[in-house]
């Protein structure tokens, strides 16, 4: 089994560092217009109209994606706290390092998306599993915004995968995301529709830190 999901690891990688190479200089050359529509713009927000939400397939997400707990951890995400609490006075630098100490906290350091599959790195060890569409869900805040969750499940009894994964990722239709938050659990989607406070978050690969950072400080 072990050596199943180290074949699937060289596959996605394979398959995933061209593409996702490809993006990020895409990415490079469209600047940060990201040529959205002002709809979706206002949606990345978290203002929109319920009935603009559509449906994604996990294809949305495929790609290889980095944690960047490990960044925060590292001191490299200094210069986007200290902007955060330049811009936002209601929190010192050092809160806003305690907020996405916890919000960040994973030890899922990489994931892996292909073909439906989702692959979980944990340090040495690796967990796979075919997950299943099962709808989306709106989320109304109490600042008066909304976010999207999308929601999918592992139907493998014998996988140690999460059995429920949740994305969210600021976008409300189909569109290739360019980083998100990810809600794992084995209990239920609705109890992890209240989790507020853990949202691990991933990157590309395939971005340095310093461009993790830029995109941070100017998207």
């Amino acid at each position: 089994m072990k050596r199943k999901h180290y074949i699937l690891s060289a596959m996605v990688l394979s398959a995933c560092f061209s593409l996702i190479s490809f993006q990020t200089i895409a990415h490079g050359s469209h600047g940060h217009s990201h040529e959205q529509s002002e709809k979706a713009l206002q949606a990345s927000k978290g203002i929109f109209d319920d009935k603009d939400v559509k449906d994604r397939t996990l294809s949305d997400w495929d790609g290889v994606w980095e944690s960047l707990n490990s960044y925060l951890l590292n001191g490299d995400l200094d210069p986007v706290l200290i902007e955060k609490a330049k811009k936002d006075k209601s929190k010192s630098v050092e809160e806003y390092r305690d907020y996405y100490k916890k919000g960040y906290a994973t030890d899922t350091n990489m994931i892996g998306i292909e073909n439906g599959v989702v692959e979980f790195h944990s340090g040495n060890k690796i967990d796979s599993c075919k997950y299943t569409y099962s709808g989306f869900k709106i989320l109304h805040y109490v600042s008066g915004k909304k976010g999207v969750r999308y929601l999918f499940s592992c139907q493998d009894s014998h996988s140690n995968s999460p059995k429920y994964i949740q994305f969210s990722d600021h976008i409300i239709e189909p569109h290739k995301s360019s980083h998100f938050h990810i809600y794992m659990g084995n209990e239920s989607h609705d109890k992890l529709l209240r989790e507020m406070e853990n949202w691990p978050t991933y990157y590309p690969y395939s971005m340095t830190k310093e461009q993790i950072v830029h995109e941070m400080l100017h998207h």
